[in-house]
Parts: structure tokens; sequence; C-alpha cells
């Protein structure tokens, strides 16, 4: 991936050396408002060390509504200019923020650009106690996408799927989750899972999944004809990881059954699939994935 001497983004707060996060923040785990693509993480590693179905994990996480709380934080500052870790996560940030202001003006609307913040460990946010166990994230109460980079490890080394671009794709997801928020997506899809069933409640998280994995794709097409980012492998190193964090594909890997009801993010052909619809579109539209008769 080519991103080395392009514009970093402003917008990123590193807590990695002041939070104190790991006290009490009264928030508790993210509920379905502030599940992210690392969610499953901490689902496959439960499975490993305790024995538990990783999807038993992810409906908990995924079930409840998170309570708005503010949270007095640490002071935040811009990350060490020879980060280069760091340095890419900015680059790719403000890569993001030019396509969707395009995006977004051209569809009549301003975007308002996310904060990206650095932590260690745990963080507080405005929906409660963040885990650096639970992958990238994205808080709609705060607007803004968590990470420990430390995830990026779990990615290569524990998931299997290593690369610039794979990284890259994380963060494109989670701003995709800023997107729906902007577009009040979210909100309509958080007031039906409250009405719904288990099983609805599942579904519609899918539905939010994998348009926020199409919006990434939407990205990455955008920013390739602006700005020529991509290399060879990058689009088959995104796709790659998409699929390895497909719920079918991480419950083969807990040796449990494949049990399509309780999916929350989407089998891995349907979050490849989304990735590249957006990736080969780039219109907002066809990522309307409420819409779609199948996925």
């Amino acid at each position: 991936m080519k991103w080395e001497g392009n514009r970093e983004s402003s917008n990123v707060e590193d807590r990695r050396d002041g939070d104190d996060g790991g006290g009490s923040s009264g928030g508790g785990i993210m509920g379905g408002r502030s599940i992210g693509i690392g969610t499953i993480v901490v689902a496959l590693v439960g499975g490993w060390i305790f024995g538990i179905n990783p999807m038993t994990i992810i409906s908990l996480m995924s079930g409840g509504s998170a309570p708005q709380v503010q949270q007095q934080q640490a002071p935040a500052h811009r990350p060490p200019k020879d980060d280069q870790l760091a340095k890419f996560v900015s680059t790719v940030l403000a890569d993001t923020e030019d396509v969707w202001t395009d995006v977004f003006a051209k569809a009549g609307g301003t975007y308002k650009d996310p904060t990206l913040v650095l932590f260690r460990g745990a963080t507080r946010t405005a929906c409660g106690q963040g885990q650096a166990a639970m992958g990238p994230f994205y808080c709609p109460g705060d607007q803004k996408v968590y990470i420990d980079l430390g995830f990026y490890d779990t990615l290569k080394n524990q998931l299997g799927a290593p690369g610039e671009f794979a990284e890259a794709y994380v963060i494109a997801h989670e701003v995709g989750h800023h997107v729906q928020n902007l577009m009040g997506i979210s909100e309509k899809v958080e007031g039906m899972r409250s009405r719904a069933s288990k099983a609805q409640s599942n579904a519609l998280s899918v539905r939010l999944e994998l348009q926020a994995d199409c919006f990434a794709g939407l990205w990455a097409k955008h920013a390739q004809n602006a700005r020529q980012i991509l290399e060879n492998g990058d689009i088959e190193s995104a796709m790659n990881a998409a699929a390895k964090i497909g719920d079918d594909a991480l419950q083969r890997a807990s040796g449990g059954e494949v049990v399509p009801d309780s999916f929350t993010h989407g089998t891995s052909a349907q979050r490849q699939r989304w990735f590249n619809m957006g990736y080969q579109t780039g219109v907002v539209k066809s990522c309307d994935t409420f819409s779609a008769r199948q996925l």
C-alpha cells in the first residue's frame, strides 16, 4: 500500500502513555451500538482459552445497549512523529476524511470527521469501558474510533490476515460505522433491534456490519482513483481479512457447529462480497444491504 508521504490526520488522540482507563468506568462491556470489526477477536480468543463457542460471546456482546455516559478523559496528545504505525493509521484516517468529505459534498451534505483514539489495554469512552481485547470499535456517543495497535499483531498472527491494506481495511470499516451514524442508519437499526427477537436482532446487525464493509470498499475505490494508493495484492489482502473474520469461519475455527441464526457480522463470502461491491461501484446506493434480498 502506497501511503508514505501522504497527509496525516490531525484528528488522532494518543492516550497510550496517560490513560487511566484500566479502572472502573461505570460502563461495562460495549453493547450493540459500539460493536466493531474487532469484536470477533475477543470471541475467538475466548473460545480458545475458555472452550466457549465464540458466537456465544459475540451474542452476549452485541445484545444490549451501552449506556451513554460521559467520562473525564486523561490528557491526550498527538502520536510521536517517529511512531511509524501511528503514522500509518493517521494517514489512513486522513484518506478516509478526504474520500467521505468529497462523497458527502457531492450529495449536498457535510461530513464531520471522527476522531481516532490510540490506547493501550483499556480506555474510557462515551459507550462505557473499552478493552483492547474487543479489537477496534466505533462509539457513536463521542464519534470516535478506538484502537489498541496491538490488535494488528492479532490480525496477522492469530487470524492469519497480514498486510498493510488489511490493516487499513480495519480502520475504513470502523469509519464506515461513523458514516452510518452520520446518516442516521445506526439509530434506525438500533430502534428496530430493540423491538426484535434475538435472531432478528442478529440479522439486522449482520446487515449493518456488511454495509460498513461495503463502505470500506467504497473508500478504497475513491482513494485509488484519487491517489493511486494500491499495490499488487492489496485488494486480495483485504479480501483475505474479510474471509478470516466471517462468522462461519470463526465458528469452524472454534470447532463448533455453524449456526446462521447466531451470526452478527456475516459469513466470509458475504463480507468479501460487500467489500468488493463497494470497491467495484464506489457508489453509496450500492451499499444498501438493508434492501438487498440476498446478502
